[in-house]
């Protein structure tokens, strides 16, 4: 490696994904302080990352636009986004998605070293030039922070995350969130089998606030995600303490208004990756998915989940995992946020 290489993390998405990723940048950093590094990211998560101090830039990959690869319009696009990343001419890449895309992105940098997993899916490693072993029974931070490894860097165990300028501003000057403390309630999931019943997320807005352990509550998700929401946000609608921000931020403005608050509420989503990366009081709620794996990293002691023999871990299976997140209770996810929010130390993002 030279002593100042340039060097690209790849893992452009999902949102969460990205936000747990931030390990590998650090630690980067801490091995090589006066190198480029370089972040390629889905241009809808950006905010996630860019306005991280140890990251020098932001390569935006704009997958909505170039996703009808096979389109005659499309594929001289993709083309010159390729032809850019090769033209950079990174020391080193490394692969933290392992998909068939993310590997591409790789190849396409032509860079000497292309680090990524050995066990990459969608045959992922084959524009590698050193495959990694990381077993995936290892939580996804940990199977990253070997990439890093093998780039020369120890692991350096810090996941916080930092929102610009901009978007603390606008967090700092919107009136629902000057009002006191809230809590953020992030309800919906992509996936049904993750989904804790709404009617339960209501009940639980509801008696945070009849308890109270804040002022108000925020409700977050985006406008699409609206429907699925649609018993919480009509048994609150008349309570004005319970804000509706559905559809009301960016991804930065989201991280901002969860750096201000006083605790998170979510599914296993974004919002509760960002909640660590914030430090802050955290109840996460999951049913089919293996915590070990890709839960909130460091925070397993704010996670409920209910399992019992001859459950089936697969979090596509919506009955099952239905059934699974039918057995978390509202009592139990007010106590678990109501034993930080009333505690004098609160958790912190996991660092070195």
């Amino acid at each position: 490696m030279p002593s100042e290489p340039r060097i690209l993390i790849i893992r452009p998405s999902a949102l969460g994904d990205v936000c747990r990723s931030v390990p590998v940048l650090v630690s980067l950093r801490r091995a090589y302080p006066g190198a480029t590094i370089d972040w390629l990211v889905q241009d809808t998560f950006a905010a996630a990352v860019q306005s991280h101090p140890d990251l020098s830039g932001v390569l935006a990959f704009p997958r909505a636009k170039l996703g009808a690869w096979y389109h005659p319009t499309v594929a001289p696009k993709i083309k010159a986004f390729l032809d850019e990343l090769g033209e950079r001419r990174y020391d080193v890449t490394l692969d933290c998605q392992g998909l068939f895309r993310s590997g591409m992105f790789a190849m396409a940098t032509r860079a000497p070293r292309r680090i990524g997993f050995d066990n990459a899916a969608e045959l992922g490693w084959i524009g590698l030039t050193e495959r990694v072993e990381a077993p995936r029974d290892l939580h996804a931070v940990d199977r990253m922070l070997l990439l890093a490894q093998a780039a020369g860097a120890e692991p350096v165990y810090d996941l916080r995350l930092h929102a610009s300028a901009a978007d603390r501003a606008w967090a700092s000057g919107h009136e629902a969130l000057c009002s006191g403390p809230y809590v953020v309630i992030a309800p919906t999931t992509r996936w049904p089998g993750k989904q804790w019943p709404m009617e339960r997320f209501a009940s639980l807005a509801l008696a945070i606030l009849n308890a109270g352990l804040v002022e108000r509550v925020v409700v977050v998700g985006s406008e699409g995600e609206r429907a699925q929401a649609g018993p919480l946000l009509e048994r609150c609608a008349h309570e004005p303490r319970v804000v509706d921000f559905f559809g009301s931020t960016t991804v930065g403005q989201l991280m901002a208004l969860i750096e201000r608050s006083a605790g998170v509420v979510g599914c296993d989503s974004a919002a509760v990756h960002m909640a660590v990366g914030f430090g802050k009081p955290l109840a996460a709620l999951y049913g089919p998915t293996r915590v070990e794996r890709v839960g909130p990293y460091g925070r397993s002691a704010h996670v409920i989940q209910r399992l019992i023999p001859g459950d089936t871990r697969d979090h596509k299976d919506a009955a099952g995992g239905q059934k699974i997140m039918c057995r978390i209770t509202v009592d139990e996810v007010v106590e678990l946020l109501a034993g930080q929010l009333t505690s004098r130390s609160a958790p912190w993002p996991v660092r070195s």
